[in-house]
């Protein structure tokens, strides 16, 4: 009888044998599945997590890897502060073997071409490289941001650039390479009778020292200044001055952009 008993047992394991592979298949399937369809929901959920609620896709459609979602900029949690940006915003999603490439439309703000992105990882850390060009976006979007952009109310457009612009997180630590450039045109504030202020732009320049320019490129309201990022801190020291005989009608404006000396105001952080 322990002879017969043992000649089954073999038996008993190669029959159940199939079994377990069809479950295994059955619960692969379903995974991927789940993960080809994922709900856009779910890439909102992570966005919004991730940004501590300042940025959120609100009215989600379709799916994590082509989708669409309305673009909301706020104060983060707790805040009363948000802006929508006009017309949807549109992604599509593909995994490569660097990592994860994305291609993103929005309605009013990149109709010259897509944004294209790469995020790849790294040992402690990750990359992202976005591809050059070229985008307009409405600077009252700002606003949702709480302050000190509630108060400024600023309106205008920022039409931004990059060229090689990828940026590096390493243990906390964040490293940039290439350039970025915004140019703010008729920016005008709710702060001034002044309309508009002027047009500005915002350099930004990476390497072992990543270096900030601001200049103003016409207009009454002049601004200025220079600034470095040390580690996750940017440090930025310039001046506000108001073009001759305009200075009544930008005082207090002067008054809130910083320290008053003179007919200047000063501008320091960080």
């Amino acid at each position: 009888m322990n002879a017969l008993r043992r000649r089954a047992e073999p038996g008993v394991t190669t029959a159940s044998a199939p079994w377990g592979w069809a479950l295994g298949g059955a619960l692969i399937g379903m995974a991927l599945t789940l993960i080809v369809t994922a709900p856009a929901r779910w890439l909102a959920g992570l966005l919004s997590s991730a940004s501590s609620g300042t940025v959120l896709l609100a009215e989600p459609q379709g799916s994590i890897w082509s989708g669409s979602a309305r673009l909301v900029l706020t104060g983060g949690a707790g805040s009363q502060d948000s802006a929508a940006l006009p017309g949807r915003v549109r992604w599509q999603l593909s995994p490569s073997i660097t990592g994860l490439n994305a291609r993103i439309s929005a309605d009013c703000c990149t109709r010259a071409a897509p944004l294209a992105l790469g995020v790849s990882p790294r040992w402690g850390g990750a990359r992202l490289t976005l591809a050059d060009g070229q985008s307009i976006w409405p600077a009252a979007l700002l606003t949702g941001l709480g302050t000190p952009w509630n108060t400024i109310q600023p309106q205008g457009e920022l039409a931004a650039s990059t060229q090689g612009l990828q940026i590096e997180w390493t243990a906390g630590r964040i490293r940039l390479q290439g350039s970025a450039e915004v140019t703010v045109r008729n920016l005008s504030s709710r702060l001034s009778t002044l309309q508009p202020l002027g047009s500005y732009r915002l350099g930004l320049r990476g390497g072992d020292a990543v270096a900030l320019e601001l200049a103003t490129l016409e207009g009454g309201l002049r601004l200025s200044g220079s600034g470095q990022w040390a580690g996750a801190r940017l440090r930025f020291s310039g001046e506000a001055s108001a073009a001759p005989g305009l200075e009544a009608q930008l005082g207090n404006l002067l008054n809130l952009l910083g320290h008053r000396r003179g007919e200047r105001a000063i501008i320091s952080f960080g």
